[in-house]
């Protein structure tokens, strides 16, 4: 785990000298004192990039923003009463809400942004799209005793498939059960054949080596990609990730189900063609406002025009205007105290 770490004063200004920012009623300057952000790798350059913006306002500010992952964020730090904000690429789980309410701690919801996962293999691998078959024959719960290409593109077959997958043993460096990511693509890609095809438990294939070798950092999920000597290689990560990985690696296009070939990209997510697509998500910590007042302001900005164009500048996928407004909104009635905002959810009920 790395965080990014720049610290100034303790404590806040008594006075705090106000300039008005479009998108948000106002954003605090002479800010001093710490943020501490934990949780999703996904979100991690987001809330790191308004952190930089913030602080280049307020010399006294400082910041930690981690990447452990999104269940790490909430069971490590958020939950236990550790972190002040958690970073989230999937709703929290009821069993998340719960451990917070035994330890007191206060949120609400937050959505921020969009995001599309990209399923990337390597420059070498002749193949350019994959469908919801071919990802459950490798990463599906079915696919624990799959331990060759070979054997995938044959399962894949049985699904439905016709895509030839590969040769060579299965070696894949992907997110671990500590990723929202891994959540995200359980829940949208595999969780639905599972069903269909009664398999009862987790939907992914357990995330052990050889075949899986699971990583929080997505560089060096990338890395696990772009340095395979086998091109028969396979895995996923956020659109910002891929983005910046350039031509190192391949990102494949994607096909849910209706024979169209998508490829992620802010046009496609924003748009809702691209399948495999998610929100993201800010948990600011309610009960401890007074106590750390940086942050109010620091959400604020977050959520100003200013802030939330890191969203864009990052890689990711603005919300639509009436969607920011209600996050927006969200926020206030939260600070105000408004208990419709306490422990509220901005998304759909999320799945154990």
């Amino acid at each position: 785990m790395r965080t990014t770490a720049r610290l100034g004063a303790a404590t806040i200004s008594a006075s705090l000298a106000l300039t008005a920012v479009a998108g948000s009623a106002a954003v605090a300057q002479d800010v001093e004192g710490t943020i501490d952000v934990h949780g999703s790798s996904t979100v991690y350059p987001i809330s790191t990039s308004v952190s930089e913006k913030f602080q280049e306002l307020n010399d006294g500010f400082g910041y930690t923003v981690g990447f452990e992952g999104t269940g790490d964020g909430f069971n490590q730090y958020f939950c236990p009463n550790v972190s002040d904000v958690s970073d989230a690429s999937r709703p929290m789980r009821d069993s998340e809400a719960e451990i917070c309410a035994e330890n007191g701690v206060t949120w609400t919801e937050l959505k921020v942004a969009y995001d599309g996962m990209a399923v990337l293999t390597s420059n070498e691998n002749p193949l350019e799209c994959v469908n919801f078959f071919d990802l459950y024959a490798i990463f599906g719960a079915e696919s624990n005793d799959i331990r060759s290409y070979e054997d995938a593109t044959a399962f894949a077959a049985e699904l439905g498939s016709s895509t030839d997958l590969g040769k060579g043993p299965i070696q894949n460096t992907a997110p671990g059960p500590e990723s929202g990511t891994f959540d995200s693509f359980a829940e949208i890609v595999l969780e639905g054949i599972a069903e269909e095809r009664g398999v009862e438990g987790d939907a992914m294939r357990d995330p052990v080596p050889p075949a899986w070798t699971g990583a929080a950092n997505d560089q060096v999920i990338i890395a696990g990609i772009s340095q395979a000597r086998n091109p028969s290689v396979y895995t996923f990560v956020g659109l910002a990730y891929a983005e910046e990985a350039g031509d190192t690696v391949k990102v494949l296009a994607v096909d849910s189900g209706d024979g169209d070939c998508v490829l992620p990209n802010a046009e496609t997510v924003s748009a809702g063609e691209y399948p495999i697509s998610r929100p993201l998500f800010i948990y600011p910590g309610l009960d401890n406002l007074e106590d750390n007042a940086v942050t109010v302001p620091w959400v604020d900005f977050y959520l100003s025009d200013e802030g939330i164009a890191s969203v864009a500048e990052t890689g990711y996928v603005d919300l639509p205007a009436e969607e920011l407004q209600a996050t927006r909104d969200q926020w206030e009635a939260a600070k105000a105290g408004d208990e419709s905002a306490v422990n509220a959810r901005t998304w759909t009920e999320p799945t154990e």
